[in-house]
């Protein structure tokens, strides 16, 4: 990720993205976080998911909020199912079981925000917990 001293403000370009691989063809993009910024109090990205995947049921230590820029999505929020389509957004309270998974087309991205810096993902299944976007949250799964 782009390591720079923290300003007032901070303009990427697409091209200074870094791919962060989740595996299984779902690859996340981070845009703004604690590895650019110094004083931030939300964390953003972009995550792109081939045909047939998704993540796994999991829940977060803050906020999100999910707007699908691209593409066909389902989105499981607690115990509700949603199919989504481009500009569509969604929140999920801190806690909330959630996940998204492709549902057509040949490319679905979604754009996210947490609600803090210090972000941490919860598997449903297995129970760990690790910090967002460590070498340990990786995560992407085959849904097809």
């Amino acid at each position: 990720m782009t390591d720079r001293p923290d300003t007032d403000a901070l303009v990427l370009r697409s091209a200074q993205l870094d791919r962060f691989d989740r595996g299984n063809g779902v690859a996340t993009f981070p845009i703004m976080g604690k590895w650019n910024l110094a004083h931030n109090t939300v964390t953003s990205g972009i995550t792109a998911f081939a045909p047939g995947t998704g993540l796994p049921l999991h829940t977060h230590n803050v906020e999100e909020t999910v707007l699908v820029i691209e593409g066909l999505a389902t989105a499981t929020i607690g115990d509700e199912e949603f199919e989504l389509e481009v500009g569509d957004t969604t929140w999920v309270p801190a806690g909330v079981p959630h996940r998204f998974r492709h549902r057509g087309g040949d490319l679905m991205r979604i754009y996210w925000v947490y609600g803090g810096r210090d972000v941490t993902r919860t598997n449903c299944l297995t129970g760990e917990t690790v910090e967002h976007l460590s070498e340990r949250d990786r995560g992407g799964i085959r849904t097809d």
